[in-house]
């Protein structure tokens, strides 16, 4: 079988090519190709001699992600992609044109097993996490994507499938990989990681001294409330994840995002609104207000417009910075998991 080499960093890229005795050079024009260049065979390498590029035809592949379906937005500013990888694995990435730049959300996993009941990626459980490749081949999709246009991803999020902390070692290879100048030369300031509380990962990622934006999804303003929604607040109470964000912020200087969907008669109240006010007081945070994007799969309902707005000034009046994200891909089921389940109903069927 031939070795894919694509997600391999230089040092581990020049391992794999350590038979053919290439000068460092070769080997990094290689990864350029690769990375920058958007090559997925070497016949297309061409400033490399034609024997070489046969002889590592025969021995390694590049596998990129293949496009399986693609869902866009009325409004031309969401656009849904599913890829899938060499196992028949799929996954779901969303580009987002914002008004400061193109945004990419990926998956860390295929599916999650975190078990939130508002999220659709959660509803089949996780298949595999995936590797540093299957994450940069998304990135990678989207550049391409983009290419035809002469733009190019400007930040990232990972916030799409799956929980990141549960796939660390990978998730911040990719990272690093991505950084790399042979690669994307990516900022981490432009950067966005999200997990639903897993404490033991957020302390990991404060040693990492990387100025990433963390991003957690609390969603509850107590126990009680969290315990229903979110199955990981049984292992980590929301005054430990709140004490991990804390931290983060006084150690790294950025502000935290606490993502908190509203759900109607679960979270929204005014009640609840007073609580969260209390629980983030003092911190370097924002949090993000989101009513919820109807999933067909669960019996949770979006607030009114009204509930909305009030939960918002009470908070604002309580001097906690918060917006409401402004909804993107709705007729699209741009939610995580919308598009991934129906593809696996459709293939079931």
């Amino acid at each position: 079988m031939k070795k894919n080499i694509f997600g391999l960093d230089l040092k581990a890229l020049s391992e794999a090519l350590q038979p053919y005795r290439l000068p460092s050079y070769r080997t990094k024009q290689i990864a350029e190709w690769m990375y920058q260049k958007g090559a997925s065979g070497f016949s297309e390498m061409t400033n490399l001699p034609k024997k070489l590029r046969e002889d590592l035809d025969e021995a390694f592949e590049i596998q990129r992600a293949k496009l399986v379906t693609q869902w866009d937005s009325n409004d031309g500013k969401t656009s849904k992609f599913l890829l899938e990888f060499s196992d028949g694995v799929a996954v779901e990435t969303v580009l987002m044109r914002q008004p400061y730049g193109n945004s990419v959300c990926i998956s860390t996993q295929a599916g999650c097993a975190m078990g939130c009941a508002f999220c659709a990626s959660t509803v089949h459980g996780v298949a595999r996490s995936l590797t540093r490749g299957e994450m940069l081949a998304e990135v990678l999709y989207i550049e391409e994507y983009l290419k035809k246009d002469e733009q190019k991803v400007d930040t990232m999020v990972l916030m799409g499938s799956g929980e990141p902390m549960m796939n660390y070692d990978e998730v911040m290879a990719f990272l690093h990989l991505l950084h790399e100048p042979y690669c994307k030369n990516f900022s981490y300031r432009n950067v966005a990681l999200s997990t639903s509380g897993v404490v033991p990962g957020i302390y990991r990622l404060i040693e990492e001294d990387l100025p990433i934006t963390l991003s957690i999804s609390l969603h509850a303003p107590n126990d009680a409330v969290r315990d229903r929604i979110m199955p990981v607040n049984k292992k980590w109470k929301i005054a430990e994840v709140v004490e991990a964000g804390r931290q983060y912020g006084e150690k790294t200087k950025r502000r935290v995002t606490y993502e908190y969907i509203l759900i109607a008669d679960v979270n929204d109240g005014e009640e609840h609104a007073r609580e969260l006010s209390h629980l983030l007081h003092g911190q370097l945070a924002n949090v993000n207000l989101i009513p919820i994007n109807p999933v067909t799969e669960r019996q949770l309902y979006r607030p009114s417009q009204e509930r909305i707005q009030r939960f918002l000034d009470i908070l604002t009046r309580q001097h906690i910075s918060a917006t409401i994200r402004r909804e993107m891909g709705t007729d699209i089921q741009a939610a995580c998991g919308q598009l991934r389940n129906q593809y696996m109903k459709n293939n079931e069927g």
